[in-house]
Formats: C-alpha cells, sequence, structure tokens
C-alpha cells in the first residue's frame, strides 16, 4: 500500500477533528499528513503488531520481557514514586 499525504487546509472539518483526536494534538494551517498503513505481524505470544520496516527493535526494547504483569506493575510502582509521578495533581 502506498502512502497518502494529505494538508491540513484541505480536510473538511469531520475529518481534521477525526485526525487531532487520533493523533491526541491539535492541526495547524501549513501542515501536512502523511499516512502509512503496514501489514499486521504476529509477535511471540501470538498478538498483532505493526511489521517493522528497519529490522528488530534493540535489545533495550524488551527490559520487561519474561516478567510477570504482577512484577512490572512492582516495578513501576516503584519508578513512579522515584520519580515523584504517583501523587495526586491539584
Amino acid at each position: 500500500m502506498s502512502d497518502v499525504i494529505r494538508h491540513v487546509t484541505d480536510l473538511d472539518s469531520a475529518d481534521r477533528q477525526a485526525l487531532e483526536h487520533l493523533l491526541g494534538a491539535r492541526l495547524h494551517e501549513g501542515q501536512s499528513l502523511l499516512i502509512r498503513v503496514l501489514p499486521a505481524t504476529e509477535d511471540r505470544e501470538g498478538r498483532p503488531h505493526a511489521a517493522e520496516s528497519g529490522g528488530s527493535l534493540p535489545e533495550w526494547c524488551n527490559v520487561y520481557e519474561g516478567l510477570s504483569d504482577n512484577t512490572i506493575s512492582d516495578l513501576e510502582q516503584v519508578i513512579l514514586k522515584r520519580a515523584e509521578l504517583s501523587r495526586p495533581s491539584e
């Protein structure tokens, strides 16, 4: 499948709103969108994910590989506490 390029000024309001929702950011005049659809593949557990175009990810991307969900949750709590991101916002 080929790439799709759309200029923000060419989008109708409904399409622009949908794309802004998808991106989580406002689009501005003078910007363009490049949309690429990649074929899905499966990871080791059979879950679909987007195929990578440049080979495999570096080893450091697999930091949670082999850990249980509970262990990952415990690690996350420690990390957020140390980063002071676990306190409630006021």
